[in-house]
């Protein structure tokens, strides 16, 4: 017990306190379900339940909402399991402060929801529909849908937006590509291009001047940088790993970290040179990856082990494990 106390104190002192009212999101893909969890203790103080097969979270500016897409896919990597499918059409609304769920958005025709992000004042929800191959602009307040893309991509997966709020970008599995949404055009069907990046293109992220997007192709093992000036691809180059799946900036965007599902790593690279710096070596299968806004640690969720691991970023070395429930994926950290 005294052991337990140590580690936990040595964390504490290289992480520092967290601010009241700080949560770290984890959605537990087969438990159907988002774990809310202390960022102190790693331990969960709540369970609040979802739609089936929860993939990704996005929470609103003020740090009361969280939105959970609800994908329908679960138990996916586990090996002896059988892959479930019972494709989604909705998002779960979550209440951070009164600790409920507080609505559901019903997506209707709309299938297979999955990436989300919300939009700098909260007002917009955009979100990925795989089954219609498209992205959405949803009110964020009802859930009501406000403007349609067709992607006509295959396995349109997550979806990051640029710091203007003027793009879109989608990284497309099945197609691998990356479609580019300009909102600023009022005509869907000329808003929206396609980049080719690589095979099995699915982590996606932009830097925080807005000029990059990176781009995880796992079928071939390559991350691709594109310039949002131009959309054009500036760089492909190796992840350092087997099944790159996504990819994340710290906090200070210098470095880009990206979790290699099949080698079972995350490899820094410094955000300027695109060289690699480092392997971390985590737990079975890690995908979602979150960052603490004061840049200090990563939280990497181990699919296969049913286990977060703690990262100290300034030294990239692991803190501590943690579990959330059965397949942690997708993350977000609410203030």
């Amino acid at each position: 017990m005294k052991r337990i106390g140590t580690c936990i104190l040595a964390i504490l002192l290289v992480a520092g306190p967290a601010r009241a009212g700080e949560t770290l999101i984890v959605l537990n893909k087969s438990d159907h379900e988002a774990a809310l969890v202390h960022p102190e203790t790693f331990t969960v103080t709540h369970r609040l339940p979802t739609g089936k097969g929860p993939h990704e979270a996005a929470v609103s500016p003020d740090g009361r909402t969280a939105y959970v897409t609800n994908y329908g896919s679960f138990a996916i990597f586990r090996e002896g399991e059988q892959r479930r499918m019972e494709p989604g059409n909705t998002i779960t609304v979550l209440d951070l402060k009164a600790r409920r769920v507080k609505a559901t958005f019903d997506l209707g025709e709309y299938k297979q929801p999955h990436g989300l992000a919300v939009s700098d004042r909260g007002k917009y929800l955009w979100v990925t529909v795989e089954g219609s191959q498209a992205v959405l602009e949803l009110d964020a307040r009802d859930g009501k849908v406000l403007r349609v893309w067709k992607t006509d991509a295959q396995v349109s997966h997550m979806v990051v937006v640029t710091p203007n709020q003027r793009k879109l970008y989608v990284a497309n599995i099945g197609s691998g590509s990356v479609t580019v949404i300009d909102r600023s055009n009022p005509f869907p069907s000329k808003a929206v291009k396609s980049i080719t990046t690589g095979a099995g293109a699915e982590g996606i992220t932009v830097s925080r001047d807005g000029r990059e997007v990176w781009v995880t192709n796992r079928g071939a093992n390559t991350i691709s940088v594109i310039d949002t000036a131009t959309d054009q691809v500036l760089a492909s180059f190796e992840s350092g790993g087997t099944m790159p799946i996504r990819v994340k900036f710290t906090a200070d965007g210098k470095q880009a970290w990206v979790s290699n599902a099949r080698s079972n790593s995350v490899t820094v690279f410094d955000a300027v040179t695109r060289k690699l710096i480092d392997t971390i070596e985590v737990g079975a299968v890690p995908v979602g990856i979150q960052m603490t806004p004061d840049g200090k640690r990563a939280f990497v969720a181990n699919t296969n082990d049913n286990k977060v691991t703690v990262i100290d970023v300034a030294s990239r070395k692991v803190l501590s494990t943690f579990t959330t429930g059965t397949e942690p994926d997708g993350m977000a950290w609410a203030k």
